[in-house]
């Protein structure tokens, strides 16, 4: 049975996973990160959805700034994305979530 997900921002998130998946089925696999990430911000910019590239988010840890994150993009200032290119899909062993305070 497929359980159904609960995602923060429903609406961005959406919008994110079809862009996301709309960049898959055009370029396909095999090209390095930044390829995706310059069709990503085209697509976002193409659907008038904010967006900052490369942004560096202070990373906290028990009230502590422990680094400075530079992360792909940050769509709406709600979400982050941080893009991965891989072999297969089956490469990917760890997925991380990120908070924006």
């Amino acid at each position: 049975m497929i359980e159904k997900i609960n995602l923060i921002h429903k609406e961005i998130t959406g919008k994110i996973i079809g862009l996301a998946m709309e960049i898959y089925n055009q370029l396909g696999r095999g090209f390095l990160e930044s390829v995706y990430e310059e069709a990503f911000a085209y697509e976002l910019k193409l659907n008038k959805i904010n967006f900052k590239r490369q942004e560096p988010v202070d990373v906290y840890y028990k009230g502590k700034k422990i680094k400075q994150f530079v992360c792909d993009l940050i769509v709406e200032d709600k979400v982050i994305v941080e893009l991965k290119a891989i072999k297969r899909i089956t490469e990917l062993e760890n997925c991380t979530n990120y908070k924006l305070s």
